[in-house]
């Protein structure tokens, strides 16, 4: 597909990008190289080729989800000025 110059200034205003008039020449041409290699995929033959999320088949490495710490709730609400079966009691800000 090739672009001209009002093209590109038009993509420009719908981007709401400002654009040197003397940098149109290598916007088209930048563009339109795009343009041509998304035409140039889509020529691909993928049929039987199965979606991928990722070129390599790999997991994650995960660490084992087992708890470290000891329940320390009654402690830290110990310095709340109000709590209520276990939570934490504020002033109504909002109407």
């Amino acid at each position: 597909m090739e672009l001209d110059d009002a093209e590109v200034k038009k993509i420009a205003h719908l981007a709401r990008l400002g654009i040197d008039p003397a940098d149109i020449p290598e916007y088209v041409r930048n563009l339109t190289d795009i343009l041509s290699f998304v035409e140039q995929l889509n020529k691909v033959d993928t049929a039987g080729v199965p979606p991928l999320a990722h070129p390599l088949d790999a997991s994650q490495r995960l660490r084992a989800d087992v708890v470290t710490e000891t329940d320390q709730r009654a402690e830290f609400q110990s310095g709340a000025p109000l709590v209520e079966d276990g939570l934490y009691l504020v002033p109504k800000v909002i109407e």
